[in-house]
């Protein structure tokens, strides 16, 4: 991951809706979500939602797979993992400061 490409995800989620949006998918999984049921959950017009998705996805956030004739859209746990490691590598200049903790959804 580079500095562009951090500043590209965080621009990206620095948006309440699509935060909302971001955070929904996270908890979704693998099995992912329509655009119908995030509407549904979330109150964000259909012309917004796809605005919004279209910045995630832009981002490298978000993930998008038709399903017959359903859009399915997931997190991508592995850039949001790439995202953290980026912000906190070489953390306290290499010392102990926290116990090791990583995000780890592969098993979700």
């Amino acid at each position: 991951m580079n500095d562009a490409d951090v500043v590209k995800a965080l621009a990206a989620l620095a948006q309440e809706s699509r935060l909302k949006v971001f955070r929904l998918l996270v908890v979704a999984g693998l099995e992912g979500v329509t655009p119908g049921r995030m509407t549904e959950e979330l109150g964000i017009g259909a012309t917004s939602l796809s605005f919004h998705l279209k910045e995630l996805t832009h981002a490298g956030l978000v993930t998008q797979e038709r399903a017959g004739r359903h859009l399915i859209y997931r997190a991508r746990i592995d850039a949001i993992n790439n995202l953290i490691g980026f912000l906190t590598a070489n953390c306290c200049a290499g010392q102990a400061c926290l116990p090791e903790t990583t995000l780890d959804c592969t098993n979700c």
